[in-house]
This record gives structure tokens, sequence and C-alpha cells, in this order.
């Protein structure tokens, strides 16, 4: 009989993670059922549809269409919600991902139904109480039967908190699965021709974290060095909605609404997985306070300049192509200076970031 397990997205990271996983369950029908479960935490339509659609997920099966809300809202409406899918499909299993509201609400509600819930990316640790997810991912790792590792120092991390080994399974980056399986065709698409900078060099720009964009003090001198920076290389810029929020609510437009032509910064809208994949594997540099970016660059490559005072994947640093510049910009400008004089660090890719650790986890569920 197959295991029946309950497959848990959220956000837009959620997506990319889950879906090699599930390929790798469709692979081995004697071996799962999965169902997928999209709790809605991130509803808008690019940056949930478009993402399902261009990574082969399945439609889900069931959408709890949660919406936004506090932390705390948002929380207790995934676990009102998902309580009632648990008890109408009792699965063997309930699988989350990432460190999101919807990855914490889920486990909650499996733990205290007695059903076991495996973790993908356990382990990493920013040591910021400060950080929603770091909230959420300790307590997701305090609960969770089976913690699936991205690299040797999350399981460190684990480990150091008294988790049994047993718990611990280090099998590699499934996001990198999907970066691997669709970057040749992410390569072809006409984006770089549509934004006029085919065959040219550029930076990518991302922000959104409360950190970076929630307080005006922070935000405007970074968006003045970012005007700076881009006269010497241009910078695009798609643009989360809650940070041309954020910039629209403090009065800061005219920091958006110049055009490309006159300050180097292409701001569009939030784009697809294949359309920015496109963009960051092509770039001169990146600028980000993402995390899973700062992963993606360092297999493709791609110099990243993380605008944090810390980071929950350390080994992007130690082994990968990236630099904490922290939240000061006048260290963004020497730093982006220096880079593009010496052309950034040569990293290497991280064991196991290979494209197979979604078939590593489906090795370890698989019944025996």
């Amino acid at each position: 009989m197959p295991l029946k397990i309950i497959c848990v997205v959220g956000a837009r990271p959620n997506f990319m993670k889950m879906a090699p996983i599930l390929a790798a369950m469709a692979a081995r029908p004697d071996d799962f059922s999965p169902l997928l479960v999209h709790t809605g935490q991130h509803y808008d339509e690019r940056m949930s549809k478009t993402f399902f659609e261009q990574l082969g997920l399945p439609r889900p099966d069931i959408d709890l269409g949660v919406g936004s809300g506090s932390h705390a809202q948002q929380t207790a409406k995934v676990m009102m919600a998902f309580e009632e899918v648990c008890l109408t499909h009792k699965p063997d299993r309930v699988l989350v991902v990432g460190d999101v509201n919807s990855t914490l609400a889920a486990t909650l509600v499996g733990t205290k139904m007695g059903i076991p819930v495996a973790h993908v990316e356990a382990g990493l640790r920013a040591r910021d109480m400060s950080m929603p997810e770091e909230l959420n991912r300790l307590c997701t790792d305090a609960i969770c039967d089976l913690l699936f590792t991205t690299d040797a120092l999350a399981g460190e991390n684990l480990r150091a908190e008294g988790v049994a080994e047993g718990r611990i399974k280090l099998v590699g980056n499934v996001m990198i699965d999907t970066l691997i399986k669709h970057r040749e065709i992410a390569s072809k698409r006409p984006l770089l021709h549509d934004l006029g900078l085919a065959g040219r060099d550029y930076a990518v720009l991302t922000l959104h974290r409360p950190a970076t964009v929630d307080d005006r003090a922070m935000l405007e001198p970074l968006l003045r060095k970012l005007h700076t920076i881009a006269a010497d290389i241009p910078i695009v810029f798609p643009i989360h909605p809650r940070t041309r929020a954020r910039i629209e609510g403090f009065g800061l437009d005219d920091l958006l609404n110049k055009t490309a032509a006159v300050s180097g910064i292409h701001v569009t809208e939030p784009m697809g997985y294949l359309d920015f994949l496109c963009l960051t594997m092509n770039a001169r540099a990146v600028l980000t306070d993402s995390g899973g970016l700062q992963e993606e660059t360092t297999v493709l490559g791609v110099p990243c300049l993380t605008l944090r005072d810390n980071t929950e994947r350390p080994i992007t640093c130690t082994e990968g192509t990236n630099v904490l510049v922290g939240r000061d910009p006048e260290l963004l400008g020497r730093e982006f200076a220096r880079l593009m004089a010496e052309g950034g660090a040569v990293g290497r890719i991280p064991p196991l970031w290979d494209g197979k650790a979604a078939e590593r986890i489906a090795e370890v569920l698989a019944p025996t």
C-alpha cells in the first residue's frame, strides 16, 4: 500500500523545493500517494500560479486560501484549515519545506495529531531571533521526526541542539534540483532581449525582508546608493509587492519612477521562475536580501552581495560566491566597486548539490 503523504506549500520558494520531490514520488507510484496542499499564504497570481505551471507541479489537490494577515493570524488560519485536511484524509505522513508560517503551522498540526512530519531544508540557522523565519525553523525542527539537511553545517546545528543522529538525513539541496532541471530552458527565454540587456553587463536586485524594507531610515539611503551604482551598470529590480507598498507608503516613489534611461534601474513586476532564472544566470552580480538566491548564485557561479547582517546559509559564503555586506549602503557601494574591479569570488558547489536531492528524500521516505 503506497504511503499517503500530504505535501505542504505556502510561499513561492516552497514551490521550487516541492516540485522535484513530487516528481521523485511520481516515479515510485508503488511507494507513494502524495496529496499536494497549497495553503495560499502567497496568493498573488504572478507569484503562485505561474510557478505551478512553469515548474510542472500538479495543480494542488487542496487550496486552503488563507491569504495574508499577521504572523499569528496566518499561522492560526493555516492550522485550523490544515487540521480539517488531516482529519479528512488521514495521511501516513506530512512533508513540509522551508521556513514560512505554513511550514510551522502544518508541523504543529501534524505532530499534535500523532502524524509523523518530515522537514526539508532543516537545520539552517541565522542566529537571529528577530527573524520570523528563524523561529519557524527552530520550532519546526524541534518536533519533526525526520530532518532533511542541505549541507553538513546544518547537520552540525541540529546536533548542537541535541537532535538524535537518526533523525538527521543529509540529502542535498532540492532547490538546486529545480535549477539544474530548468537551466537550459531558462537560457532560451527572450527576457534579456525584451529588456534591452542582451549582450550587456547588468546586476539583479531583490528586496523583500522586513528588516530591509520596513524602515525608511534604512530603505531610503539604500535606494539612493543603488541609483549611484546603477549609473555605472544597469540594475534590474523585479519588485516584490510588499516592497512596492513600503516604498509608496514612505513617499519614496520618485526613487522608482525615474526612467531606466535616467536612473539605470529597470523596475519590473515579479517574474516567473524561468524568466528570473534567465535573469540571474546571465547577471554580472546579484544584490539581495533573499535566502534561496544565495544558494542559486553559488551554483550558477554568479557573485552575490547579501544585504543582511547574517545568513542561515553560511556555506554560500565559505564555499560559494556569497558575501555578506550588512545593511550599510556605503559598505554595499565599496563591496560592489571591489567586485566590479576584481570580478568576484570564485566559489565551488557544495557536496550533494547535484540535482538528485529529491531522489534521496524519496529513498528515505519509501516504505521498507
